[in-house]
């Protein structure tokens, strides 16, 4: 599977494939990551890549030449390309979403600056638009590295074991149970002793109930719609 990362700083974003998971599948050619910068696709004479906003307001937005030019190219390329722009201003990313990904083979992931993009281009070439959430940062290149790492851990291989995907939290609306290591007691505190018999049913079983209480507790929206899907 191939990222392409749509970005005027392309130095904050490779160093999070040298290491660890990712590191390891791009080695083993699962994934193949590629970095492509708008500058170097402006017509303009100073190699601007952004202006003031028609109709006023504070900052700069990005021009849409330079970032359509280059998404152009890319699709050019490679025929089967997925654009994805990442602005607060759309809905969530979610783990379906991640699931669904993962079987594309290619996934262009566009990351904003300043007051963002001309409206206009995410019409002409977004695939797709997605936030990871209800805050503002400085650029889209975190989130960019987000949605990526989230859709590469779905991709067959990339996790040394799938059974790491099981259980994990928003499988079906729910927040992963509480997970315990050893010592069995740390600090005065131990550890559930359900989970130290080594019954496997009543260990899930057990570990169902915390995962629904500790949705009802942090995500009271994910909790009402499985109170919903229930009542159906």
């Amino acid at each position: 599977m191939k990222f392409t990362f749509v970005t005027l700083f392309e130095n904050i974003m490779k160093c999070y494939f040298e290491d660890s998971i990712l590191k390891r599948a791009i080695e083993k050619n699962i994934l193949e990551i590629e970095f492509k910068n708008p500058r170097d696709y402006t017509t303009h004479k100073h190699n601007k890549v952004d202006e003031y906003m028609i109709g006023g307001g504070a900052g700069l937005t990005l021009l849409p030449q330079p970032l359509y030019d280059t998404i152009k190219d890319i699709k050019q390329k490679s025929k089967n390309s997925h654009v994805v722009f990442v602005l607060p201003s759309a809905k969530p990313f979610t783990q379906k979403d991640a699931k669904r990904l993962s079987k594309k083979e290619h996934i262009v992931l566009v990351s904003g600056r300043y007051e963002g993009f001309d409206e206009r281009l995410i019409e002409m070439v977004a695939n797709e638009v997605f936030s990871i959430g209800d805050f503002i940062l400085t650029g889209g290149e975190l989130p960019s590295l987000c949605i990526c790492d989230s859709i590469s851990r779905q991709v067959d291989g990339v996790l040394g074991n799938v059974e790491s995907l099981e259980g994990e939290s928003f499988e079906e609306n729910l927040l992963e149970a509480p997970n315990f290591t050893k010592p069995n007691i740390f600090r005065n505190s131990p550890v559930i002793k359900e989970f130290l018999k080594g019954n496997h049913g009543n260990i899930h079983h057990l570990k169902n109930k915390l995962s629904i209480a500790k949705t009802r507790f942090f995500r009271p929206d994910l909790y009402k719609k499985i109170n919903n899907e229930e009542k159906r």
